[in-house]
């Protein structure tokens, strides 16, 4: 019974992340042909984007500092 657990929770999440997806993508192209300029879905896009990337690099150098901080060591072998 318990080797079916991960299968059966993987299944659902990939399942609920899917159709979510699904409904994030049509409602934003739904918006985009609205009337609204395809310039400025674009621009709010790259800016979601830009923040996005740059929080991930904000983490991972708060990471970095923080291991540092901690003694591991993080040199490549």
């Amino acid at each position: 019974m318990m080797d079916w657990i991960p299968i059966v929770l993987v299944a659902f999440k990939v399942l609920v992340l899917g159709t979510g997806m699904f409904f994030a993508i049509k409602w934003h192209y739904d918006q985009g042909k609205k009337g609204k300029e395809k310039r400025a879905v674009l621009r709010a896009g790259g800016k979601v984007a830009a923040a996005f990337v740059l929080s991930l690099l904000g983490l991972v150098l708060v990471t970095f500092v923080f291991a540092r901080m901690l003694g591991l060591d993080l040199t490549f072998p």
